[in-house]
């Protein structure tokens, strides 16, 4: 079985998170680190390759030249290889881009399965693996907080707010999990040092079967303004009017 896990480099979630002028991620603002969704889906994927050495992972993303940082985790973590989908005409590219850019990546690789994170931590759009899925004609399972792989199928169980759902498609497949799934291991000190050595492909956005042009300039950011500080919160005190004063001041707010 060849399975390819879509991983994503975003900004830290620990620190305060920036934009610049332009309004793109400001990247040198802090650290940079793998999303922790997309380790998750990598730890399904390292599942099966614990269960059948014969397994093979190739990790992928799409992103600048740092990226290739979140691509060595997952290859420290335990993926054979990886492919790095980089191309300066990509940038600031909006969802349908992205994932044209990922679904040529891996279109035509013989993979049986292709296991990704629900939604970045950064941008939330939670839309790119349905796309993937769509742009390969594959079957698409989101959202999954449990995963069972066979030959030839996967399966498993989602959870909404009103009921418990169990889905199961044919393989070739892509699959999208939550954050309810396993947590992702630690890389191991042989891993890390292995991990340099593992072959990483790098491709543009042509190679990846993507016309430039069909880009453009990708998402156009009019204005972008810092959030503005906390202000102190208005205080209630109880002279035997407090009910009232709250209840106004929820009516002013449009909260009841």
């Amino acid at each position: 079985m060849k399975i390819a896990v879509l991983i994503k480099q975003v900004p830290d979630t620990g620190e305060d998170r920036k934009l610049t002028a332009s309004g793109a991620v400001d990247r040198a603002a802090g650290d940079r680190v793998a999303d922790e969704i997309t380790e998750r889906a990598l730890e399904i994927a390292l599942r099966e390759k614990d269960a059948d050495k014969s397994v093979e992972i190739v990790a992928v993303t799409m992103g600048p030249g740092t990226a290739i940082e979140a691509l060595r985790k997952a290859l420290s973590m335990g993926a054979d290889s990886a492919i790095h989908v980089l191309d300066d005409a990509l940038a600031g590219a909006d969802a349908l881009t992205t994932a044209q850019a990922l679904a040529g990546a891996v279109q035509g690789a013989g993979f049986d399965l292709i296991v990704t994170g629900n939604e970045s931590t950064d941008g939330r759009g939670g839309v790119v693996p349905a796309m993937v899925a769509e742009l390969l004609g594959h079957p698409f399972l989101g959202s999954m907080d449990t995963v069972a792989i066979s030959r030839g199928a996967v399966s498993g169980q989602r959870q909404d707010a009103e009921s418990i759902q169990m889905l199961a498609g044919s393989l070739p497949a892509v699959i999208s999990i939550t954050e309810s799934s396993a947590e992702a291991r630690f890389p191991k000190f042989k891993g890390i040092m292995t991990a340099k050595r593992k072959p990483v492909a790098v491709v543009s956005a042509a190679a990846a079967g993507h016309l430039a042009s069909s880009h453009a300039n990708g998402n156009v950011v009019l204005s972008a303004n810092r959030r503005p500080a906390r202000t102190a919160g208005k205080k209630v005190v109880d002279d035997g009017t407090a009910a009232t004063q709250l209840a106004d001041y929820l009516s002013v707010e449009n909260l009841i």
